[in-house]
């Protein structure tokens, strides 16, 4: 049975669909089951990182009921993808999302769903049909603003937050530090993904980022967040993964503690 994962920011331009596709992409390539679902239902783009440009059944047609759930999956690259209609205005209900794809949880190892960046019934909808969530922020002041009514929200509703993912790290002094980040919404960071501009550059190609640069330290960054989120442990690839284990970073530090809490 698998665990639902819901991703939210109430902010725009955080990245999050992006993080939504590397990580789905990671879970992939470590031969997990992996299923994405649109939940921004109002503005969606999850299809069209993946080259799911118009879909004739989307997840709207679900939640109207004129589908089964397992019609609007499409595959690509081995990761099966719930896309939302872009073009079609079709009405539905957006709360009953959890109902529309709790079932699909028997055939995929992790569900990850991708959410709204607005504080309405579609980022709620998410967090109800998820088991747990993780937020994503970049590191300044507006972003966190918007990350501490996410959190809110969630807490709101009671589900687990594992933790925090930032985004668009480029270790400038500017930047609010990830202890400031921490003991400000009182949730460890799990993740820590610096900027790169072949994240654009595999949008641009309709490809995950974890795909497009595999060995990149984002991609690095995105396999290790997949192994401890399953209980797993990630196997080090090269010698830089050995000496960067001797002095740990603090997102290294809370992954342990999360894998130790939950799988031992």
């Amino acid at each position: 049975m698998g665990k639902i994962i819901g991703v939210i920011s109430l902010k725009g331009g955080v990245g999050k669909t992006s993080i939504v596709t590397s990580l789905g992409s990671a879970f992939s390539q470590s031969g997990k089951k992996v299923l994405l679902v649109d939940g921004n239902l109002s503005s969606p783009s999850l299809g069209l990182h993946l080259n799911i440009i118009e879909p004739e059944k989307t997840l709207h047609h679900v939640l109207n009921r004129t589908i089964r759930p397992r019609e609007a999956i499409y595959e690509h690259q081995g990761i099966h993808v719930m896309p939302a209609s872009i073009f079609q205005r079709i009405e539905v209900n957006p709360l009953k999302l959890k109902d529309g794809i709790k079932n699909l949880r028997r055939s995929y190892d992790v569900i990850l769903v991708d959410s709204s960046p607005s504080l309405d019934e579609e980022t709620l909808a998410v967090i109800l049909a998820s088991d747990e969530l993780l937020v994503v922020t970049t590191p300044d002041h507006p972003t966190l603003s918007a990350t501490i009514k996410a959190i809110k929200l969630a807490k709101q509703r009671g589900t687990p937050i594992s933790g925090l993912i930032i985004n668009k790290v480029q270790n400038r002094n500017f930047e609010l530090s990830f202890q400031d980040i921490e003991s400000t919404l009182d949730i460890p960071v799990l993740a820590v993904i610096p900027y790169d501009i072949n994240v654009l550059k595999s949008l641009s190609d309709m490809k995950p980022y974890t795909t497009y640069k595999p060995q990149s330290r984002g991609s690095v960054e995105y396999k290790k967040l997949a192994a401890v989120l399953t209980g797993e442990k990630y196997k080090q690839a090269s010698l830089l993964d050995f000496f960067r284990k001797l002095t740990p970073s603090r997102q290294e530090i809370n992954r342990e503690i999360f894998y130790r809490e939950l799988f031992k």
